[in-house]
């Protein structure tokens, strides 16, 4: 049995990466799926420290079976893999980011080290899923599930809380009541 690695900023963790975990454990059969928060993503700007992160993100994935959840001190998954040479693994991804995988630092060598697991969900045409995968060596490294549309962001999430607008059903219960006592996303 594969090991899952889920990797993001998770600024915040929301129902939508809930649901890709359950998703690829579902699907994929994973003994064990491993949820990394990375520090300091080196792609985006995180409005929140990496320890508040973890903090939220483990609260997130608290009721998944079968979730370790750790922080990645690596900005890009090839460094992160390279450091933790993980056996029989499947890194997960959204239909939306391996349509970019090839601009990713070294994808074929995270090609070499991991398999890919894209969650298709609709909305991302399959076509741009089709012309990345074309462009790899080692396409048959990818393989595919299906996952329900959740409309969420993290994005959207902040932009909400600054506003002062419930999240109620975008984040779990305990993400959200750790938001407001943490007093996190207000500044927008």
């Amino acid at each position: 049995m594969a090991v899952g690695i889920l990797g993001g900023v998770f600024d915040p963790p929301h129902v939508g990466h809930v649901a890709l975990a359950r998703a690829a454990i579902e699907h994929l059969e994973f003994h064990e799926l491993l949820v990394l928060v990375v520090a300091d993503p080196g792609h985006k700007r995180a409005a929140t420290p990496a320890a508040t992160r973890l903090e939220l993100t483990r609260l997130a994935f608290e009721d998944v079976p079968g979730v370790r959840v750790e922080l990645d001190p690596y900005a890009r998954t090839v460094d992160s893999l390279e450091a933790r040479r993980p056996e029989d693994a499947l890194f997960i991804l959204g239909a939306d980011e391996v349509a970019d995988f090839s601009s990713w630092k070294r994808p074929e060598r995270v090609l070499e080290l991991v398999r890919l697991a894209v969650a298709m969900r609709p909305g991302v045409p399959d076509e741009r899923v089709r012309e990345a995968r074309a462009r790899l060596s080692t396409p048959d490294r990818i393989l595919f599930f299906d996952m329900p549309v959740i409309p969420v962001s993290s994005s959207a999430i902040r932009e909400r809380v600054a506003r002062g607008e419930s999240i109620d059903g975008l984040v779990p219960v305990r993400v959200a009541d750790a938001i407001m006592r943490l007093g996190l996303y207000l500044d927008g």
